[in-house]
């Protein structure tokens, strides 16, 4: 399974409405805008495998999408830019990668941010 189908088939475990059939783009805009935090990742990529655990270690459990190279343009399409690997989503806005999710950390800002959406499962 490749390209649209399998962003599909990916996206349904992460689905958090049932609208029916739509295409890709919108059903990653639909999660990003529904989700309080969402994780473009490749399961190849080591930083996204960080990012997702410094998540988990302050009590986040983020929508994560494992997208395959051939898939990022539908991800491109979603959120309006390049998108490298790993992009995270608070509360519908772009943090970026790991460098904007270190540097929300490192400055304070990251944990009020996530209380802010109701992400952590500490809340």
């Amino acid at each position: 399974m490749g390209g649209a189908a399998a962003v599909e088939a990916k996206l349904d475990a992460a689905s958090l409405t049932i609208d029916g059939w739509e295409p890709p783009e919108k059903r990653m805009e639909r999660v990003i805008a529904e989700s309080p935090v969402v994780i473009f990742s490749r399961r190849s990529c080591c930083m996204c495998h960080v990012m997702k655990r410094l998540l988990v270690a302050v009590g986040v459990h983020p929508t994560v999408i494992e997208l395959e190279e051939d898939e990022e343009a539908a991800a491109i399409a979603a959120t309006g830019s390049e998108v490298n690997m790993p992009a995270m989503f608070i509360g519908g806005e772009a943090v970026g990668g790991i460098e904007g999710l270190m540097a929300l950390h490192l400055s304070g800002e990251l944990l009020p941010r996530l209380r802010e959406v109701g992400a952590p499962s500490w809340n």
